[in-house]
């Protein structure tokens, strides 16, 4: 009699955003290729019911000194696969700008 081998796994995957970090990455990643600049920093993330909110800054306008740089920020929605489905500038500023209370 023949030993059975044992059932095979299946190889894990990239797809979905099962997690806080998982999703930020591809939040990252695909705004990135949109946009074709490299977001320097996610500065919120937050579940939805249909997936994920994120709020990545990007560099768009850089000056000298870099304190005159132009940034934007953008809300980039993912859904529960971790795809991105919709993303929108929400505001501009300069790297020196500090946040106002409000």
């Amino acid at each position: 009699m023949a030993a059975e081998k044992p059932a095979a796994r299946k190889p894990a995957t990239r797809r979905g955003a099962k997690g806080p970090a998982q999703a930020m990455r591809a939040a990252v990643e695909q705004l990135s290729t949109l946009l074709g600049r490299v977001p320097e920093s996610v500065s919120s993330l937050r579940p939805s019911e249909d997936g994920w909110e994120a709020q990545v800054e990007v560099l768009e306008v850089e000056r000298f000194p870099d304190t005159t740089s132009i940034l934007a920020s953008y809300k980039v929605v993912l859904d529960k696969d971790g795809d991105l489905v919709a993303y929108e500038r929400t505001r501009r500023y300069s790297r020196a700008m500090i946040d106002r209370p409000t």
